[in-house]
Parts: C-alpha cells; sequence; structure tokens
C-alpha cells in the first residue's frame, strides 16, 4: 500500500446543472493538483438529488464520463462520485471510480430511498463493487447504503480482509448530520477498515439543506480531521497504510467475525 491523499469535495452542487457542476468542481481539483492522488465527489454530483430522472439531458452522459477521464489524466488522480446513468432503457444511480490511466470501474447503488420515491425511478444494483488502487482495496456505496450494515458488511478469509476503505458518496440532508456521523464511524469500526464520508453542502431542488460535514473515520474510533469543516468545498486527508495494519494486527478480532451470505 501507499500512502493515500484523499480530497473529499462538498461543493454546493447546481440544481440539475452538469456544466456548471463540472465547472465548480474542476476548480476544485487545480488547487490540490499535485497533493491529492483521489478526488471524491458527493452523490449525483452533476445534478443534485433527482428523484425524476425524465428531467435529466441525457447527452451530458458521456460528456461527464470524458471530463472524468480528463481531469483524471491532467491531475494524475482518481476521480470517483455518483451520477445518473440511463442504460438499457433503465435508470441508475451510478458510482464511477476513474483511474489517470483512464481505466474505470461502477457500482450500481443498491439501497434506493424509498422515502424520497427514488425506487420509482431507479434500478437498484444488484452486487458489490471492491476497487484496488495503489495497493488499497476501496468499497464503494452510495448514501442510504451506509444505514445497511450486512450489505457493507467487511469480511476476513485466508487472512485477508476485502476491503480497506469504505467510500460513501452522498446527498445527506442536515436534518440527519447525526445519523450520518455515527454510521460511518460505526462502520469503521466493525469492519476494520477507514471509512471515507463525502457529502454536499447548499440546498436543492426539493427544497433540502444539506452541511457538508465530509470526514474520514478510522478504524479505532477517530475523526480525521478531528472537527470536519462545514464551510470548505473541499477537506484534505491522508490515509496511511501503517495505521490501519498495525491497529488490525494488534486487534484481531476480524478472525472471530460470522461467515454469511448476502441474498
Amino acid at each position: 500500500m501507499e500512502k493515500l491523499s484523499m480530497v473529499l469535495c462538498q461543493p454546493s452542487i447546481l440544481w440539475n446543472d452538469p456544466a456548471g457542476n463540472r465547472t465548480q468542481l474542476a476548480h476544485i481539483f487545480k488547487q490540490y493538483s499535485g497533493i491529492a492522488n483521489v478526488f471524491v465527489l458527493p452523490e449525483m454530483f452533476t445534478t443534485g438529488f433527482l428523484t425524476d430522472p425524465e428531467e435529466v439531458d441525457l447527452a451530458q452522459q458521456p460528456a461527464t464520463i470524458l471530463w472524468m477521464k480528463e481531469c483524471a489524466a491532467t491531475h494524475n488522480a482518481a476521480i470517483a462520485g455518483s451520477v445518473i446513468v440511463y442504460e438499457n432503457k433503465l435508470f441508475y444511480n451510478r458510482f464511477y471510480w476513474v483511474n489517470p490511466d483512464g481505466e474505470f470501474h461502477h457500482y450500481d447503488k443498491r439501497h434506493l430511498f424509498s422515502l424520497g420515491h427514488e425506487d420509482r425511478s431507479y434500478t437498484k444494483g444488484e452486487k458489490r463493487v471492491v476497487i484496488s488502487y495503489k495497493g488499497w482495496k476501496i468499497m464503494p456505496l452510495i448514501c442510504y447504503d451506509l444505514r445497511f450494515p450486512v450489505w457493507a458488511r467487511n469480511t476476513y478469509r485466508n487472512n485477508e480482509f476485502e476491503y480497506d476503505i469504505m467510500m460513501v458518496s452522498a446527498n445527506w440532508p442536515a436534518s440527519r448530520s447525526f445519523h450520518w456521523r455515527q454510521l460511518l464511524m460505526a462502520r469503521a469500526i466493525e469492519n476494520q477498515s477507514f471509512s471515507i464520508g463525502v457529502n454536499r453542502k447548499g440546498s436543492d431542488g426539493n427544497g433540502l439543506l444539506y452541511n457538508g460535514g465530509s470526514c474520514m473515520a478510522s478504524p479505532e474510533g477517530m475523526w480525521l480531521p478531528m472537527e470536519h469543516d462545514s464551510e470548505s468545498d473541499a477537506i484534505l486527508v491522508n490515509l496511511e497504510p501503517g495505521q490501519l495494519n498495525s491497529y488490525r494486527k494488534a486487534f484481531p478480532f476480524a478472525r472471530d467475525w460470522d461467515n454469511f451470505t448476502i441474498e
């Protein structure tokens, strides 16, 4: 594993304005170019949390993926976050991870937010995904997935963990920010992994307010940074492999975990 420097991008997303959102994110990338090797973006970072995907300009879909590839190459850093995707006549809330060399991976949101009617228009994902990057194993989740510990559960087989980092791209309302922090911390402790949570700021077209609060929780039960900055558009965090490996070695709880199967 190599040290990872991640920028957690938490701008005030412009409502259904892909070009505008790409522009403001590009400014963040430029600010941290040469410092970060991963940029993590919120859920539906080009539009905000749209429950009616019919409103989206589908021509923007390939433009956004091309933009992610170009930015990843320009700044020599991976770009990750969720967008609305239309494929085979179905809509998905899809997380993309794009490497500097253009290679990319995707994960489709498993748990659709029925309270907000996301399940009426989108198709849920069927499989978990683990991405390898600079020696780290990263499992992406999207927003509401964070509330489902079985889906997020790490595994330990043949002396190896399935993942080292749980990464959550979200549009998590300010009214439930306490849940956000507690769930991220719980997932980090119970899975002996880092938990990265990236949320947006501002208000959306549904009238919901967001206060950022992007942060990283460590498996020891610590916040990094200790006090998250809700005013900043970006937060830089560093992940040290030695910190994770020494903790897992000192507290080998994983060898006593229960085996399970998700259906």
